[in-house]
């Protein structure tokens, strides 16, 4: 039997540290991306052993704090992967449309710049006033500034470009209003959004939804924790309700493959077939 890399038991160790003190579980996030973040931390607080970092996480919540940022995912932007939007529109938005109300759950949601951009589609599609759109995460930092709906405007011309490449039928910019250094949200686009904090590893069944929209979130986590959240999702989901993933994620190897149909293979968005 092959010894274990001493700096892989303090890994283990310290995430075992992490669980126990805070409750938050990263057992199962991709080796890679867990070790790299750790790595990162250790750096940027000059530690030079991970048992360092693990008493400081012990005592220090500052510290503490700092680690579950960087282990938690917050890469996102408005109407990011413009085809995926599109996709929506052209695919998904004729099955919304013929629900009496609609809600939708995006899980993972960060700072909340997918969701305001879900929100904006569903506005110019005559649906928002009958949707409800739950946008939760674990990160409790990343949900409040997606409750402020304030964001730095140096992305606002990547953002309305986007938004254009998407299907955008209005003037971006008349969703934000704008100073020197920020873009606000117009209020009309909070109004039907529900913030909540949810942790996908260890949390169950949020909502029995029509649409679930979880993006370039599950290729941080193993191969067992991925088949365990497509299944929640799957049981979350209502009959012929709508699943989107990110780019780099499937179902084909979960154990609910077969329980979904392709609206479209290449954005990755899945239909759960009916059930008798």
């Amino acid at each position: 039997m092959k010894d274990r890399d001493a700096s892989d038991i303090e890994i283990t160790l310290l995430l075992e540290a992490v669980f126990q003190k805070y409750g938050y579980d990263f057992t199962q996030y991709s080796e890679a991306h867990v070790r790299r973040r750790i790595m990162n931390r250790m750096s940027l607080s000059h530690m030079n052993t991970v048992s360092e970092l693990q008493n400081a996480v012990l005592h220090d919540e500052l510290i503490a704090a700092k680690l579950l940022q960087d282990l938690s995912i917050t890469v996102t932007e408005m109407f990011r992967d413009p085809g995926f939007y599109k996709s929506v529109r052209e695919n998904v938005i004729p099955i919304l449309k013929t629900y009496p109300f609609i809600k939708i759950w995006h899980a993972g949601c960060s700072t909340g710049e997918e969701a305001y951009s879900m929100a904006v589609l569903l506005k110019e599609e005559g649906l928002y006033d009958r949707t409800t759109i739950y946008a939760t995460d674990f990160n409790q930092q990343a949900l409040n500034q997606a409750k402020e709906g304030i964001f730095s405007n140096e992305m606002v011309k990547e953002y309305t470009l986007n938004y254009q490449l998407s299907g955008g039928q209005e003037s971006f910019a008349g969703y934000y209003t704008a100073d020197s250094e920020h873009v606000i949200m117009n209020q009309a686009l909070k109004k039907n959004i529900v913030w909540a904090n949810h942790n996908l590893v260890t949390d169950s069944m949020f909502a029995e939804v029509h649409m679930i929209l979880c993006r370039n979130v599950l290729i941080y986590f193993d191969k067992a924790l991925q088949n365990k959240v497509q299944t929640l999702f799957y049981e979350s989901l209502t009959n012929g309700g709508i699943l989107c993933l990110g780019s780099k994620e499937s179902i084909r190897f979960s154990e609910v493959f077969d329980a979904y149909s392709e609206l479209d293979k290449k954005q990755r968005i899945f239909k759960k077939k009916y059930k008798e």
